[in-house]
């Protein structure tokens, strides 16, 4: 039975005691504990049960490979499941309970599973279930759900605070032993900037525990002296509680930072840390590989280093009798410790014919049984460890010798932690001596320009002892040599299958030898393959412990060397991340933050009536006491027309295109041709996706040589920004070109009407004629004491000017206008005002007008297409048999024969009826108002060959039986010949 030693551990407090729960018992720790120690210290061994069968687990690990003791912690709103024991910090009131079972965790119903295993292996699942076929969704599924998971999900808000945080440096160190600190303390004493993290509370890693001497000193002596050093260090951020998530291109690596942790003190939970470095060392260590053999899998079977981890760092005795099961000289280390604590090692099974190593001449000078060429048959027990029943390695599983313990050691060899270098390219080795893959050199991750992203150090780059390990820092160091090792997957080599049937690979997933075996048989020769037949690797632990030791047995049962088999996908992050941490400060208000322009709270004391526009709120119109909406709008559009309009246009997107390939790039990205655009000019463009149909539209204005102005919708910005990135980062990254979105630097404000220029010559500053600034034209100056981009364009056909100001500036600007508008009947009018004059004129409008199948040919912009250039995103796909389809239905205008407005989005219909039974159809109308200047209503839609077909009269059926009767007009209502813009 484990329990506390009374004297020792080296991260605890015992000044601190710590109270908490496990299943509702009450149990003591001390601070400096992880949960998992303090449980092992409380003595509870049994932890959880595993996924399929349900079998009883308990600790295996010490660290994030831990794939057993996970449990739910906490209640109500901070209730989290499936937290790692191991990796989990003590704190006082901690609340943990057992996960994978019903009614308890000693007594599990689902237990029964593990009687049926022979009937239940690998890919049970894609072989029944198959019928009959009403059981699936009555039957099988529901059980199945409610099987599927281990932990129980929260189920109310989370009230903790997450946050992110941004750095940069010249060279990131991933972990804080004595590998990295070596490194760290070289690149900053070189007068770099680094940043060091360290996903564990201490500093040191293993050499603490395992002993040594680095530069005369005692380990723990030496990294407090490195740490204190560097942590004076101007140019050095030293990170405990900051896991390395992932490294990825361009030196972009995610840290994931445990900050105030279970503490109500204001600061976040977890912070996630975006870095950008020009050298990543990867000094993540090596994580020690379990042993193949029946019984594995029962609760006190841990890892050897796991063992003397409990043990030195936190005064825990696993057990009292322990038994260590290795193939390699590391894990007399723990039978050394075992027995320094003063309890008992029976004895040290060695699959290797002799142990002549420093070590095991220690272990047996210390009187320690030492049994080479020996394996372990079975492990005895089933809830807890009660012996081993010990056999030849060589043979079958005949036993030889029962050996009563509580704990078994294991250790079959150590597997570099290569998982960021992995993350971005870089390719590894198997090393056949130490039976491991570890990191190429001569194959690094690489950045644009081919140098090296990340170099490894330490036991990640497969240097196991310490003297290896500080002589590549340049630093001497000595610790007792070890022996080869001799590569072990099952014991024993030739075991039956009724021992493999209990020989665990993947703990949590219930992964046998058995079934990776039965994989390869049924031709799953992919490791990637195998992976997702069996779920091998698919625990939340990302198979850390078992995916190694998994394809060795699938390259064995292939007949083919290991690294022909080669290994699974490492994918980030290195352990799981809370969604909390994903999302930031963006939940709640923040998660979807209303956009405001300068002069919302102007809009708002007005009386304005919202509109969303993307994130964005607009005003739809400004009624007046007593007012409906559509009165108010119909005052706007009057006003506007016939005296001079404010509508705020600071919502447009306004993206800076810069570059000497910035025409280049413009003209693939727009249908017309922008790289001719004179400077000063202006230009209406539209954008297509590779798919031909119409994405954005607005007007292009070319500021300087090298440096364009694209205006997009309101609710496209963001999209047609993220557009831009997507091609020059992905497909053109060689081109020299440089996006920036502005939207949010500049106010806006359209002025339109007849007195739009008087309005503006009051103002004074500028020469706004149309001879100094003509339509489609762009000036700067200073308009009224603002500085000022004056554009000539027009959306609504009447004279019009768009003017942007900065954006601190807006509602002082907004404010003058009206101020020395009054004279002229100055009113401000909404999106509703805007989309009807816009309609009157017959200028489409994104998302009315188009819907995703849409494009510039249907909408009788052909004119905006160029004849000039051979190609613009989307040419291609318009060249398809279905987009030059004469059938296609085409941009008409819309009349109702009694002046009646049309209902938005009803179907013109045809003769006859489709195979479902519907009228078929024939149009469809897409934008539809009423004209206060026309006084009836005027609708846009697209008709089957709708423009050779003026004058028909179409049936659009609508609710209640009604069938409104519309004649096919031109599209432009208002204005045909443009005079009013022009003048």
């Amino acid at each position: 039975m484990s329990t506390r030693l009374a004297k020792g551990g080296r991260l605890i407090d015992r000044a601190k005691p710590l109270n908490f729960t496990f299943n509702g018992k009450p149990m003591r720790g001390y601070a400096g504990d992880t949960l998992a120690s303090a449980l092992l210290g409380a003595g509870q061994v049994m932890l959880g049960r595993s996924f399929k069968y349900h079998r009883p687990r308990g600790l295996v690990a010490s660290g994030a490979e831990e794939p057993n003791a996970l449990v739910n912690l906490g209640r109500n709103n901070r209730h989290e499941p499936d937290q790692r024991t191991t990796t989990t910090e003590l704190f006082e009131g901690a609340e943990a309970t057992s996960q994978n079972h019903w009614p308890s965790l000693e007594f599990d119903v689902g237990a029964i599973n593990d009687t049926f295993y022979r009937f239940l292996p690998a890919g049970f699942y894609y072989k029944t279930f198959m019928a009959p076929r009403f059981a699936w969704k009555h039957v099988f599924e529901p059980i199945i759900r409610q099987s599927a998971g281990l932990g129980a999900a929260p189920k109310e808000a989370d009230p903790d605070r997450y946050e992110q945080a941004y750095d940069y440096c010249d060279v990131l160190v991933v972990g804080g032993g004595v590998a990295g600190l070596a490194a760290a303390l070289t690149e900053a004493l070189a007068g770099k900037r680094v940043i060091v993290m360290e996903q564990t509370a201490h500093w040191g890693g293993r050499a603490p525990v395992d002993g040594g001497q680095i530069d005369g000193q005692e380990p723990e002596a030496w990294v407090a002296a490195a740490v204190e050093t560097l942590s004076g260090m101007a140019n050095v951020r030293m990170m405990l509680r900051t896991m390395a998530a992932g490294l990825h291109d361009h030196g972009y690596a995610i840290g994931y930072q445990s900050v105030g942790e279970h503490a109500a003190d204001g600061r976040p939970r977890h912070r996630l840390w975006r870095v950008r470095a020009g050298l990543t060392i990867t000094a993540s260590g090596a994580i020690e590989r379990p042993i193949a053999f029946s019984g594995n899998d029962v609760p006190g079977v841990m890892l050897a280093s796991a063992v003397r981890d409990y043990l030195v760092n936190w005064a825990v005795s696993p057990g009292d009798r322990v038994v260590v099961v290795t193939n390699n000289d590391d894990a007399y280390r723990t039978a050394l410790a075992v027995q320094a604590a003063g309890l008992t090692v029976p004895a040290i099974i060695d699959a290797r014919e002799a142990a002549t190593g420093e070590l095991p001449e220690l272990a047996r000078a210390r009187g320690i049984k030492v049994m080479t060429g020996r394996g372990v048959a079975k492990v005895l027990g089933r809830k807890s460890v009660t012996g081993v029943e010990i056999c030849a390695q060589a043979g079958e599983g005949g036993v030889i010798e029962t050996v009563a313990c509580d704990c078994v050691a294991m250790s079959g060899g150590w597997s570099p932690v290569v998982h960021l270098w992995s993350h971005c390219g870089g390719k590894l080795v198997w090393d056949d001596a130490a039976a491991m893959f570890r990191p190429d050199a001569t194959r690094p991750p690489t950045g644009a320009a081919g140098e090296p992203l990340a170099r490894v150090v330490g036991a990640a780059n497969g240097l196991l002892q310490l003297g290896a390990i500080m002589d590549e820092a340049g630093i001497p160091a000595v610790s007792e040599a070890e022996a080869p090792l001799m590569p072990v997957w099952v014991m024993p080599a030739g075991a039956k299958e009724k021992l493999k049937f209990k020989a665990f690979l993947d703990y949590q997933n219930d992964v046998k030898v058995s079934d990776v075996q039965l994989a390869a048989r049924e031709g799953y020769e992919s490791v990637e393959h195998t992976k997702r037949y069996t779920t091998l690797g698919m625990a939340s632990d990302q198979g850390k412990l078992s995916n190694i030791n998994g394809l060795a047995i699938l390259s064995d049962a292939l007949g083919r060397p290991i690294p022909v088999t080669g290994t699974t996908t490492f994918r980030p992050p290195y352990t799981p991340i809370s969604f909390g941490a994903v999302t930031g400060e963006a939940r709640g208000e923040l998660f979807q933050p209303l956009r405001r322009t300068p002069m919302h709270g102007w809009h708002e004391a007005k009386g304005a009536h919202w509109e969303p526009v993307g994130l964005w709120r607009r005003p739809y119109c400004y009624p007046k006491s007593g007012e409906s909406h559509r009165t108010a709008v119909n005052r706007e559009i009057v006003n506007t027309r016939t005296n001079v309009g404010l509508l705020d246009a600071s919502t447009l997107g306004k993206i800076v295109v810069k570059g000497p390939d910035a025409g280049r790039f413009l003209d693939m990205l727009y249908t017309n041709m922008m790289s001719n655009l004179a400077v000063g000019k202006c230009r209406y463009g539209l954008m297509c996706n590779e798919n031909g149909f119409l994405s954005d539209d607005g007007v292009v204005v070319r500021l300087s040589e090298d440096t364009w102005l694209c205006h997009t919708t309101s609710g496209g910005a963001d999209r047609i920004h993220g557009w831009m990135e997507d091609w020059l980062q992905c497909e053109w990254w060689d081109w020299k070109v440089y996006t920036a979105n502005l939207t949010e630097q500049y106010a806006q404000v359209a002025v339109v009407g007849p007195k739009a220029r008087m309005l503006l010559e009051k103002l004074g500053g500028m020469d706004v004629s149309k001879e100094a600034l003509p339509f489609m034209t762009y000036a700067e100056g200073t308009l009224g004491g603002f500085p000022a981009r004056v554009f000539r364009i027009s959306f609504s056909g009447e004279l019009s000017y768009e003017i942007a100001v900065p954006a601190n500036m807006g509602l002082a600007f907004w404010e003058a206008l009206n101020a020395a508008g009054e004279e002229f009947g100055v009113m401000p009018y909404g999106t509703e005002a805007l989309h009807v004059m816009r309609a009157e004129k017959g200028f489409i409008m994104i998302g009315d007008e188009t819907d995703g199948t849409v494009i510039p040919q249907d909408l009788g912009l052909g004119w905006a297409i160029s004849k000039k250039k051979q190609d613009y995103l989307g040419k291609r796909a318009q060249e398809r048999s279905h987009m030059t389809d004469p059938k296609r239905w085409k941009l008409v205008g819309l009349e109702t024969l009694d002046g009646s407005v049309l209902p938005d989005g009803v179907y013109a219909v045809a003769e006859g009826h489709n195979a479902n039974g519907q009228r078929n159809t024939q149009g469809r109308v897409t934008s539809t108002y009423y004209s206060p200047m026309l006084k009836r209503g005027i609708a846009m839609g697209l008709v089957l060959n709708g423009p050779d077909r003026m004058g028909e009269v179409l049936d659009f059926p609508a609710d209640k039986g009604a069938v409104f009767k519309a004649k096919i007009v031109d599209p432009v209502f208002y204005d045909k010949e443009g005079e009013k813009a022009n003048v």
